[in-house]
């Protein structure tokens, strides 16, 4: 198991940084630029840097799918082939508000409702599938105190689409800063493995995939990392929340994603109060602005300005030190 695990995380390293040394150049060639939001003038320099990077990536965990996986379809195991689809089906719903950005040379894409909708849409099919097929149950784990609380089938149905929809915009929302949305993620997929690897030959499967993941986007790093030679636009954000959400339900446990998951809820309530306290106090703000990592580039309450690579290097070890922690609430479950 662990060789696979190890072979998932090489190949698909090798894979990105292979791939992605001249996909690249042909988007630079293609003019696929991304437009900088006008709010954020100090970023200014970046507008024309190539988007649509996350498809370096998404490519490298589906070719672990397919080949280091490949043994497990044959024995019929597929969940990871099902994790891949939906994320897969998430980063479609990027490419096309990415596609709409570099048509209308605008960082405006698709609309908020359209999004949504395609979004909440996604995420009831997966969770009905994941159900259909038994990898989920209408049952919350509660990490740290090993409990299982049973919940009636049409409320967990609410409940996970409520919480597939917040991560895939949450991980979103992070991917402002060069390296972010990669760095804050890796280990998140690095507990996936780990626990993967803590649970046994049953969770094998799933492990490939978070491996997969994991090499791809240390590969991606290697090109979005400050100054960033690419971004992964929506098309790599919305997947990954998409990998992130669907993964922590094919193991699940998906309320483990309130201590996994605390930077992108961070950054999410940051957004999510200024805005509410904007227009109730008619034009005031809590936050200099929002999320939370432009607050800190813009000097935060303390009047220092954070560099993209402290705030990689911050963001990064408050997700690695809440990986461990939430390794320790939820190894016991199948050990």
């Amino acid at each position: 198991m662990t060789i696979k695990l190890i072979t998932s995380f090489v190949l698909a390293f090798l894979f990105a940084t292979a791939f992605g040394k001249y996909y690249i150049p042909w988007l630079r060639a293609q003019k696929a630029g991304q437009e900088i939001k006008s709010q954020v003038e100090w970023h200014k320099s970046k507008s024309g840097t190539p988007t649509m990077g996350g498809v370096i990536f998404i490519l490298a965990v589906t070719f672990v799918c397919l080949t280091v996986g490949f043994d497990g379809m044959l024995h019929g195991q597929f969940v990871h082939i099902f994790v891949l689809l939906f994320a897969l089906v998430f980063g479609a719903i990027g490419f096309l508000d990415d596609w709409e950005k570099l048509k209308k040379k605008q960082n405006l894409g698709l609309t908020a409702r359209m999004k949504f909708l395609l979004q909440l849409a996604a995420a009831l099919v997966f969770v009905l599938l994941m159900r259909q097929i038994g990898y989920v149950r209408p049952n919350l784990y509660i990490p740290f105190s090993h409990r299982i609380i049973a919940m009636p089938e049409w409320l967990y149905f609410v409940f996970a689409a409520f919480v597939i929809v917040g991560t895939v915009n949450a991980v979103n929302i992070t991917d402002g800063v060069d390296g972010l949305a990669s760095g804050t993620s890796i280990p998140v997929c690095l507990f996936f493995v780990t626990i993967s690897m803590a649970w046994g030959e049953k969770f094998l499967e799933l492990g490939i995939f978070a491996s997969g993941l994991l090499g791809g986007l240390m590969g991606f790093l290697v090109y979005n990392f400050n100054p960033a030679k690419c971004f992964m636009g929506d098309t790599g954000s919305l997947f990954l929340g998409g990998a992130i959400a669907a993964l922590a339900f094919a193991y699940d446990m998906p309320l483990v994603l309130i201590s996994l998951g605390l930077v992108f809820i961070i950054e999410t309530l940051s957004d999510i109060i200024q805005v509410t306290y904007f227009k109730l106090t008619h034009g005031k703000r809590v936050f200099k602005m929002a999320p939370f990592h432009h607050h800190l580039e813009m000097g935060g309450w303390t009047g220092k300005k954070w560099s993209e690579k402290e705030l990689f290097v911050l963001f990064t070890g408050i997700s690695l030190a809440m990986a461990i922690i939430s390794f320790i609430g939820v190894y016991q479950r199948f050990a």
